[in-house]
């Protein structure tokens, strides 16, 4: 994004973000990436996914091109089901039960895998759905939540968050003739108890952590709040009296106390003007204030360099005691009474007194979007300006 004067709006420049993608499919990925060959495949995943994204997948890549990325996704599948990160731990002919647990299957990498065939346009013929849904129901921890790999001795390992049980929901969508059931013979993940893990992983607050007691964050808030609309196990709205079988949460503040917290995870942040010359960053002196100047993890933990301007909506009357009222009215959402050029930062944080990140914007909006954005109150100036309150 760019101006080419302060009085004229960014431009996009789309080629310049293809030759990129282009870049990272067709030939090395930028050096960056290199401690991340064993997620290979999430890494595809993405690349082909903003290719798609940008209208030119299809156009900027051949059909034998295509052909191949599909092989060699297929190529990462393993025997009883899942796929691998990468090809760096394909042991071949070599494997045996005895040392499988060094090639396993992971989690992550069967969704990434799958997204890409999908993309790609495949048909999934090819994967070993049977398996796949049998070496999935195997990873769910006793609390309900999913894990990543399977160990040594079938021991489940990583995982245990709402991402993985997002993700594995999501595999057993992909791969069952129904949503909500698993096809064929085996064993099936128990939806009820992950369900129920997730619901403990709500907050206080409204929003959603990686589990009980822990702080809420937006990524952990929109996979959790996805995970329970794939298997259609949030409350229904207000306005629906559709029946259902199913079980659902039954707290009527479910949906309003989330939605109160992932608007309040709007933020606008400033450089500190007395700090701008001596903060520094793993030891080098940043050279100018301003959204530039911090990247990657530095940017996300940076307190000391940035101050809040005023809140961009009415702040909303907070309760004394937040124990006996921990949810204050929803504030309505009004325009930034503020000129862009002296915004630095604006948009979403993904925690409480953090600065805000672009990855936010998605984790917010489309928590919003998954069920319930129409139940955002918008005042009238913004909705004359926008339709969509985001």
């Amino acid at each position: 994004m760019a101006s080419s004067s302060e009085n004229e709006l960014p431009s996009f420049y789309k080629e310049k973000h293809i030759k990129y993608w282009l870049r990272c499919l067709k030939t090395y990925l930028p050096t960056g990436y290199t401690p991340n060959d064993s997620n290979r495949m999430t890494l595809a995943s993405f690349v082909l996914s903003a290719l798609d994204l940008l209208g030119v997948l299809q156009e900027r890549t051949t059909e034998s091109e295509r052909d191949d990325y599909i092989d060699w996704i297929y190529h990462c599948q393993l025997p009883d089901g899942g796929f691998r990160g990468f090809t760096g731990t394909d042991l071949g002919r070599l494997r045996t039960a005895e040392n499988e647990h060094w090639d396993p299957a992971n989690l992550a990498a069967t969704y990434f895998a799958l997204a890409g065939l999908l993309i790609l346009g495949d048909g999934l013929e090819r994967v070993k759905r049977s398996e796949c849904l049998n070496w999935l129901a195997r990873l769910q921890y006793p609390d309900g939540s999913i894990g990543e790999v399977l160990g040594e001795n079938g021991t489940v390992e990583g995982g245990g968050d709402p991402r993985f049980c997002f993700m594995g929901l999501l595999v057993r969508w992909l791969l069952s003739d129904e949503g909500d059931k698993k096809t064929g013979e085996g064993p099936d993940i128990d939806v009820d108890r992950l369900a129920g893990f997730i619901e403990s992983a709500r907050t206080y607050d409204g929003g959603m952590a990686k589990g009980p007691y822990h702080e809420a964050h937006a990524g952990y808030t929109y996979c959790g709040i996805a995970a329970l609309s794939i298997v259609d196990r949030l409350p229904p709205s207000e306005a629906s009296d559709k029946p259902t079988s199913r079980t659902r949460t039954n707290d009527p503040s479910f949906l309003k106390d989330t939605l109160h917290w992932l608007v309040c995870r709007q933020t606008s942040i400033l450089p500190a003007e007395d700090e701008e010359d001596d903060y520094e960053i793993s030891g080098e002196e940043i050279p100018e204030a301003g959204p530039s100047a911090m990247t990657g993890e530095n940017q996300h933990d940076a307190h000391e360099s940035i101050r809040s301007s005023p809140a961009p909506y009415p702040a909303a009357p907070c309760s004394e005691n937040v124990h006996q009222n921990p949810t204050p009215p929803l504030p309505l959402l009004q325009p930034i009474d503020t000129r862009p050029e002296d915004l630095h930062w604006a948009g979403f944080n993904g925690r409480c007194n953090k600065p805000a990140d672009t990855c936010y914007s998605f984790w917010v909006g489309g928590t919003l979007g998954v069920s319930f954005l129409a139940q955002v109150p918008v005042s009238k100036n913004t909705q004359s300006h926008h339709q969509n309150p985001i």
